[in-house]
């Protein structure tokens, strides 16, 4: 097998900047029974002859009787607008009765509409609600745009059409700004963050697992693949480059089917999202899939980005912008077997460069795009010992790229806003006293206290909180109970290079 190789500039150190995490299991959650396996994939070709093209990668025939076919009508997913996506084989049904049921129906409905086609479902609420979640503030928790700017404060971005958006200190926590923080919305491929920051310390990055057939059933029409095959063997860390560069839902269904399935999947995503007060999210599928019920909000992504970003493998995965993917076993001209490889490229096009200028300081974290969520996006950035949290959801402009034009202005509001705007509220951490102790009054004594709570970047903790804070290298006694660590975070040297653009 082809050992994969991540880019060198995109490699973390795992030294730095140090904060909270640690998983929790146990709440379960309604699941779904969708789709019909796919068997086809697609991939972006690296090849300087033609940049930017994409081919379809053969994969083996699905024989099986027992394939279900989806009858939803909306989602494709993920990948940005514009982008290939391959639709799943239909399940033919040769029964007489079922051809009169469909006849007594009317006409098969067309196939979907991907999220090139229809950005924002037309299921999604015209208008935020009236209240929504008040956990990191109550200002949190009121419709349309929340800043408290200082004398001086540059004035937040024109055009900003997104149905939510958030802009965070990823180290303090403070909400610099938001708007309908708190609105839940189907989250697209964002919600993988949550996949990973819930899986990873589960499975070391060498270990291997030959795919069957079973472990890609399951996935909905059009959703955005890799090109994992049935049959071949993939190791972890192969199928988290799938995950993050090309959003590979197959990837996402084998990794649930190494962890016992999809239902056990989405039962610790969601008690997951509990500990870490995501109290907007809603689980449904592990890889974001449009499903009735599925939601999150912009805070509770940045809660998964802030999350995720504690461990060491997440931000190797999430900064990566190109690597090889194993494919087939093919004959040399001696008659020799030798495993073929693939380039993929990652679909977050502020660090790729894809139809928009690369974001300087730019390390991620996912992108996402369905037919009911529209586009979504979270994304981290570093300038100067500042980070940022941007989170931007279904922008209503319809231009190429919006998510990534609007997520782009507002890191450039942020970093410029950086202390000169009152927090308007706070990401609170983990746990149960973290879901209790934010803002009274969204911003005003609530953000003071530390939220970056601490644990091993393997979640090994167990929940018990670390009693440290670093203030110029010494470390003071914060708390009896919760104490917070503000040290440089680790990201990866791809983003201290762009940033010396």
């Amino acid at each position: 097998m082809t050992q994969l190789q991540t880019p060198k500039a995109s490699r973390n150190q795992d030294t730095g900047r140090l904060s909270f995490m640690v998983s929790s299991m146990g709440t379960a959650s309604h699941t779904s029974t969708r789709g019909s396996a796919v068997n086809t994939s697609a991939l972006l070709s690296l090849s300087s002859a033609t940049p930017g093209t994409f081919t379809s990668v053969p994969t083996p025939s699905f024989t099986s009787t027992h394939v279900r076919h989806s009858t939803r009508k909306s989602g494709s997913n993920d990948k940005s607008p514009g982008e290939h996506r391959t639709p799943a084989r239909r399940a033919v049904a040769p029964l007489a009765a079922t051809a009169a049921a469909l006849l007594l129906c009317g006409p098969l409905a067309a196939a979907p509409a991907y999220a090139a086609d229809q950005p924002g479902g037309a299921t999604d609420a015209v208008k935020p609600p009236a209240h929504m979640s008040t956990v990191g503030g109550k200002r949190l928790g009121r419709p349309d745009t929340q800043v408290d700017p200082k004398p001086g404060a540059p004035a937040l971005p024109k055009g900003l059409s997104g149905k939510s958006w958030l802009v965070a200190d990823a180290e303090s926590g403070d909400v610099l700004a938001a708007h309908n923080a708190h609105w839940q919305l189907p989250p697209a491929s964002t919600l993988k963050m949550l996949f990973a920051d819930t899986l990873l310390p589960k499975m070391p990055k060498t270990k291997t697992h030959k795919v069957r057939l079973s472990d890609l059933e399951g996935m909905g029409e059009g959703s955005s693949l890799v090109g994992v095959k049935e049959n071949y063997t993939y190791s972890v860390h192969d199928l988290w480059l799938g995950v993050f560069l090309r959003s590979g839902n197959d990837a996402v269904h084998v990794l649930s089917a190494m962890n016992g399935g999809v239902p056990a999947t989405v039962r610790e995503m969601q008690a997951h999202a509990k500990h870490l007060n995501a109290r907007d999210t809603h689980v449904v599928t592990p890889d974001g899939y449009d499903e009735k019920g599925q939601v999150s909000s912009a805070y509770d992504l940045t809660l998964f980005a802030r999350s995720g970003l504690q461990k060491a493998d997440f931000r190797e995965y999430c900064s990566t912008a190109t690597a090889q993917f194993p494919g087939t076993f093919e004959k040399d001209k001696k008659g020799k077997k030798t495993r073929s490889s693939f380039g993929i490229q990652n679909t977050n096009r502020l660090l790729t460069g894809l139809g928009v200028e690369p974001y300087k300081g730019i390390a991620g974290v996912k992108n996402g795009n369905t037919t009911n969520a529209g586009a979504t996006f979270t994304g981290v950035a570093q300038r100067g010992d500042r980070v940022l949290l941007v989170t931007v959801m279904n922008p209503q402009e319809k231009e190429a790229n919006e998510v990534y034009k609007e997520t782009a202005k507002l890191f450039d509001w942020g970093f410029k806003a950086s202390g000169s705007v009152n927090p308007v509220g706070t990401l609170v951490r983990p746990g149960a006293a973290g879901g209790t102790n934010h803002p009274s009054a969204g911003g005003e004594d609530g953000h003071k206290h530390a939220q970056a709570s601490v644990s091993s970047d393997h979640g090994s903790s167990g929940g018990v909180w670390t009693a440290v804070g670093i203030t110029g290298g010494s470390l003071v006694l914060l708390g009896a109970v919760a104490y917070g660590v503000h040290r440089r975070w680790p990201l990866p040297e791809l983003v201290r290079r762009r940033s010396r653009d």
